[in-house]
């Protein structure tokens, strides 16, 4: 049932003895006519104990037939489906205090949970009973006392509506102090021996770092961007990072940064390229520009496919966990020879006792080698090496959000670093999303191979689409992409926007669902909600005026719900905070006016020390609504800086644009 499917995960299932569905009204509609229940199971690719539930017992023939004779059997693809696993992730919390993947649901056939949990062992261990156990369990109850479960699933599905309220407008002003008290409650977490904020395992805080440069771009506070850099410095320079070959793990299992869970996502190594960029440009900081590099690299190495970019690499090579990136000090020799395996041991930290297991040791570069010509020849030769070793999965779907998060990413990096290949790359990203995920007007959640899936786009699908579209129209001055960002920002405000509540954003249509799921809650990846507000911004200042009123309205509306949660839980606010910080500023407006021999000189400059947030619009006199009645001044390129509808006078060089801006 699963071989065709466009998401590599549930073709990982297709062979199980399990009858595995995809989710559908003709699946609910079998196990009504069986008069079964649901069993629900949402994982996705690069999930380790996905992995080691499926063998253990998907896999299993005698569970199978268990699974298969007393449930209908659907599998879902958190990433595919993210409406799906949000609604059932909010019940799973609710029913046991913890959510996880792989997720585990038993459904009626209507859809409402009734008994959920996560990963299930094949024998008891300690209190967590088997998987088997729990079927017996469940199919007993379904048969011998199906009206406590009816009353459990009816409590549940309550449960599940509430919590997809919107949130009140207005309970706290979006204001300095707002932002300095969450900037304030953020810096007080922070783990000062070892970056990153609170204890392990510590996850990549990657829309707070951005959050945090704009604060010190905004208010000259120095303490959010240092520790910002503090914070990145100690992930670079971690085993959290691929020091061989670029790109983010998930997280560190520890406090240190040392060991990570080893899955690479593309929605990490998006945030994370977009915020080293940014400080890079910032500060010039040597650590941060080499991180962004390398991150290119990798994504154009390891994450290129037809349509886009990738979703993950896969923890587990073979089935063992990080077996691909770690080594043991005979190894390094092995590849290097005694003299230069000691040498790349002790700048790696690769040790005798390891840092992981069994002896091994992930890469870590506490220190910059002195040799950087030597430097090179060991990570090219240990890259060498590694590459014959097996290598992890890759999870070959291309996501809406993650690929547009990535194009944004480039292009920005591109702008203000002053590479044009990666504004190129950026391009090439967003036209492919544009051909093969724009389906007869509908966006689309995902494809494989080129062949896109049937699921639609969420809203930060079409969020951060419409941001990338902008974002390029900047870069470029095509100004189709400024005609496509603001037809999909208005899609989505068609098909997202709760019209009893301004301002409320819907994450998905609910179609065949038991709630419209929302969560304006920023956590791996941005909230929809907030991703929708960068969105608004942007065009608020990019679109036509008529349009523009509009598109400010609703940003303010956005900004005014999500205030409560920068005032109560600034951590999870990390990129409300970002665009926050933008729109307090000003937003500030950048108007490069170029004559017909401009070298861009200025154009450059302007990227260069833009505060994130702001928009850069250059060309030719009244070739914009920017540009109306702006032109150079005595045949030089002229900058006009405004913030919110205040201007400045108009700059022809560098400096004295940086003194505006600053």
């Amino acid at each position: 049932m699963l071989g065709s499917a466009t998401s590599p995960y549930l073709r990982q299932h297709a062979d199980n003895p399990v009858h595995w569905q995809e989710w559908s009204d003709a699946a609910l509609n079998l196990a009504r006519e069986r008069d079964v229940p649901v069993l629900l199971s949402v994982g996705y690719a690069a999930c380790h104990w996905c992995h080691v539930m499926a063998h253990e017992s998907f896999e299993d023939d005698a569970t199978a037939a268990q699974m298969n004779r007393d449930f209908v059997c659907i599998k879902v693809d958190r990433e595919e489906r993210p409406d799906i696993d949000a609604i059932y992730m909010s019940a799973t919390v609710a029913m046991t205090g913890q959510g996880g993947w792989p997720m585990t649901c038993f459904l009626t056939p209507d859809g409402d949970p009734f008994y959920t949990g996560t990963y299930y062992p094949p024998r008891p261990r300690g209190q967590i009973p088997s998987f088997r156990q729990v079927l017996t369990a469940v199919t007993e109850a379904w048969t011998q006392r199906r009206a406590d479960l009816d009353d459990t699933a009816a409590k549940v599905r309550e449960h599940i509506v509430v919590n997809t309220s919107p949130l009140p407008a207005g309970t706290v002003a979006v204001d300095d102090r707002l932002l300095a008290h969450g900037v304030r409650t953020v810096l007080d977490d922070e783990d000062r021996e070892f970056g990153g904020f609170g204890g392990a395992p510590k996850f990549p805080p990657s829309a707070l770092l951005e959050a945090l440069i704009r604060h010190t771009e905004r208010t000259g506070d120095t303490a959010a961007i240092e520790t910002a850099a503090r914070t990145m410095d100690a992930m670079g320079r971690g085993g959290i990072y691929d020091q061989l070959a670029g790109g983010f793990a998930r997280y560190s299992v520890d406090a240190g940064w040392v060991v990570p869970h080893f899955e690479k996502m593309l929605y990490d190594n998006a945030q994370l390229l977009r915020a080293y960029a940014h400080l890079a440009r910032r500060t010039g900081d040597p650590l941060a520009r080499r991180v962004v590099e390398e991150t290119v690299t990798f994504l154009r190495r390891d994450l290129r496919v037809p349509g886009g970019f990738a979703s993950s690499l896969d923890a587990d090579a073979d089935g063992v966990e990080g077996s691909t990136y770690v080594w043991t000090p005979d190894e390094l020799a092995e590849v290097l020879g005694p003299e230069t395996g000691r040498w790349a041991a002790e700048l790696f930290v690769v040790t005798e006792r390891g840092t992981f297991e069994h002896g091994r040791s992930t890469l870590q570069l506490p220190t910059d080698p002195d040799d950087r010509e030597r430097f090179a020849a060991v990570c090219a030769a240990l890259l060498e090496a590694r590459g014959r070793r097996v290598q992890p999965t890759r999870d070959d779907k291309v996501v809406t959000a993650w690929n547009a998060m990535t194009s944004t990413a480039l292009a920005e990096a591109g702008a203000g670093l002053g590479d044009t290949g990666y504004v190129d790359e950026g391009v090439r990203c967003a036209d492919e999303l544009l051909s093969n995920h724009l389906v007869g007007g509908r966006l689309r959640r995902s494809s494989l191979g080129g062949h896109v899936g049937e699921t639609d786009g969420g809203l930060d699908d079409h969020a951060t689409l419409s941001t990338a579209l902008l974002t390029l129209f900047q870069v470029t001055g095509e100004t189709r992409f400024l005609g496509a960002g603001a037809g999909v920002l208005d899609t989505a405000i068609e098909l997202f926007a709760d019209q009893e509540a301004p301002g409320a954003w819907f994450d998905a249509t609910g179609e065949g669902l038991i709630a419209r799921p929302r969560d304006p809650i920023d956590g791996a990846t941005p909230a929809g909600a907030s991703l929708m507000a960068e969105a608004l911004l942007t065009a608020s200042m990019l679109a036509d005026p008529a349009k523009a009123v509009g598109y400010a309205e609703l940003l303010e509306h956005s900004l005014s719900r999500a205030s409560v949660i920068v005032a109560k839980l600034p951590r999870s606010a990390g990129h409300w905070m970002s665009v926050m910080s933008a729109r307090v500023a000003g937003p500030v407006q950048i108007a490069v006016a170029e004559g017909s021999a401009s070298n861009h000189a200025l154009t450059r400059a302007a990227w260069s020390h833009v505060p994130g947030g702001a928009v850069v619009v250059a060309g030719e006199q009244d070739s914009h609504p920017l540009l109306v009645a702006r032109g150079p001044i005595d045949g030089r390129d002229a900058a006009y800086v405004c913030r919110g509808t205040v201007c400045g006078l108009p700059v022809t060089d560098e400096e004295s644009l940086v003194a505006q801006l600053g």
